[in-house]
């Protein structure tokens, strides 16, 4: 993998990570301004950010599933290859409800792909995390380069 490809995944990473949290922080907890505002004034600007930096994300991951996702699993290194394939399996749905969410028009679908892509998401950086922290340990002959 070459240096500009782990870049873009931590870029894509952090600026997906950071609207999608800042979104929810802004939907589910911040209060408005004043008495006649329904939502924050911040709350759509990050929301058009997540959306618009997510496939950022959706690249560096198809990226990544080609150059390091398959070599680590053909390996035989048994290291990091839990948290690599817990990866690949929360990246699915977060993906799929990310653009489900965003046509769906009945309330009873946009709740449900707003709690999977909730969990898949928080699962997906609670785990990467996870991942790079591990690599960093050196646990892996990959580490070690």
């Amino acid at each position: 993998m070459t240096r500009w490809e782990v870049w873009l995944l931590h870029a894509g990473n952090v600026l997906v990570g950071a609207t999608g949290l800042a979104y929810a922080w802004f939907r589910y907890f911040a209060r408005p301004l004043d008495e006649f505002s329904t939502v924050h004034p911040w709350q759509a600007p990050v929301q058009h950010a997540h959306v618009v930096v997510a496939p950022l994300l959706v690249f560096a991951i198809g990226m990544f599933w080609k150059a390091h996702a398959t070599t680590g699993l053909r390996s035989g290194y048994p290291e990091r290859r839990r948290t690599g394939l817990t990866l690949l399996t929360a990246a699915t749905p977060m993906v799929l409800s990310g653009y489900l969410l965003q046509v769906a028009v009945e309330p009873v679908w946009r709740r449900a792909w707003i709690a999977v892509h909730v969990a898949a998401s928080a699962l997906w950086l609670a785990v990467s995390a996870l991942h790079l922290l591990q690599r960093r340990r050196g646990t892996s002959p990959n580490a070690r380069r």
